[in-house]
């Protein structure tokens, strides 16, 4: 262990790390393996974690006290998973110390690495008017999904701050995709309706969160992919339920 650290700042090190990575959308497998690894790399031969999408529990060695943290919200922030993992890799190699390490991982997770929101919304209405081509949709379609797109995901923002329920969010922002969608077919706007919505949702589709699920039950992780599996299964839900109270009325 490195010269004048204790367990304690071994463990609350290995911790951060691994809370950065979790709140950010990262597979448990791979919060574990940093974690262990930051362990391991200052002389800890025999360290015990166990992550769900929920928590981290953790523990240097027997004779230590076991440590909880609980985990409320995540997001999708590749940025910062990319950033400690590259730190456990600088620690493995010894070139920078725990102290330093802890005062990064302290920064990265009080600091606000997110694009702003006007950049997400344009990032999103790009994504679905060239979703739209992707699916063989005409070009006089693709101002129809781009606003929709870009609108149902600021919908989705806005809605998440006042409302912390993540299905209610997106049941809404998929309500707004479909009654732009179908106002813009009204108007002449958009012809194709179905290629239309389809192209529109996109952004909202938890594409990482599945892809997550699928790689913690491929590593062994049954109840993190699991539980993952019906989040994304849950979202799923909400988009098509948004989208078919459009159809349904109108």
């Amino acid at each position: 262990m490195e010269k004048g650290m204790n367990t304690y700042e071994l463990g609350e090190l290995c911790l951060l790390a691994g809370k950065i990575m979790l709140q950010s959308g990262a597979e448990t497998y791979r919060v574990e393996d940093t974690m262990m690894r930051i362990a391991r790399s200052f002389g800890i031969n025999h360290p015990n974690s166990y992550v769900t999408p929920t928590g981290i529990i953790f523990s240097l060695c027997r004779t230590e006290h076991t440590k909880l943290v609980r985990i409320s919200k995540r997001t999708t922030d590749l940025n910062k998973i990319i950033i400690v993992n590259g730190i456990s890799r600088k620690i493995s190699s010894g070139e920078i110390s725990a102290a330093e390490a802890y005062s990064f991982l302290t920064k990265i997770e009080k600091g606000n690495l997110n694009y702003p929101i006007y950049v997400k919304v344009l990032a999103a209405s790009i994504v679905s008017g060239f979703s739209l081509i992707m699916f063989n949709g005409g070009w006089n379609d693709f101002f129809s999904a781009f606003l929709a797109g870009g609108a149902g995901f600021s919908c989705m923002i806005f809605i998440h701050r006042l409302v912390d329920i993540k299905f209610f969010t997106e049941f809404l922002a998929a309500l707004l995709i479909g009654l732009l969608s179908l106002f813009f077919q009204n108007i002449g706007f958009g012809h194709d309706l179905s290629n239309i919505i389809v192209s529109s949702i996109m952004p909202l589709v938890p594409g990482l969160l599945i892809t997550s699920a699928v790689r913690d039950l491929m590593a062994g992780h049954l109840v993190s992919g699991l539980s993952k599996g019906a989040e994304a299964t849950l979202t799923a839900f909400a988009i098509g339920l948004g989208i078919a109270v459009v159809f349904s009325l109108f």
